[in-house]
């Protein structure tokens, strides 16, 4: 399947998705509330003050343990803190179904699959989301 695009959106977020030890269905309902509310689209007047949802954007979800990499005992990143991979599995498959059902425009990388994404980023916004 090397090459074929598996999940794709034009404006919108593109969220890279990692479930760590202890995370359950309440935080996935909480990330998507947030993703679906946070105002960092630009009105009218060039301010970040609409959501995803006013500018009818996508949501691109897509899994990616490594952003659960702890590097502070050396050069070699420890995963110990990201979710055993069913537990992840099953976290980023009920994120996306809670997606799929509160959003229109919801795509999906491949879970565990090496991705190559690309990503055209319409300003300098990038915001790490942390829910408990």
């Amino acid at each position: 399947m090397a090459g074929v695009a598996i999940g794709a959106i034009a404006q919108g977020l593109l969220v890279l998705v990692c479930a760590e030890r202890g995370d359950g269905e309440g935080q996935a309902d909480r990330l998507l509330a947030k993703l679906l509310k946070l105002r960092i689209f630009s009105d009218e007047n060039g301010k970040m003050n609409r959501s995803v949802q006013e500018v009818g954007g996508g949501l691109l979800l897509v899994s990616q343990f490594t952003l659960a990499a702890d590097t502070s005992g050396g050069n070699r990143p420890s995963f110990t803190q990201a979710a055993a991979a069913d537990e992840g599995r099953r976290l980023y498959d009920y994120l996306v179904a809670q997606a799929q059902r509160a959003h229109p425009v919801v795509a999906t990388g491949r879970f565990g699959a090496d991705m190559k994404v690309h990503l055209i980023n319409d300003g300098p916004v990038t915001i790490p989301l942390r829910v408990v």
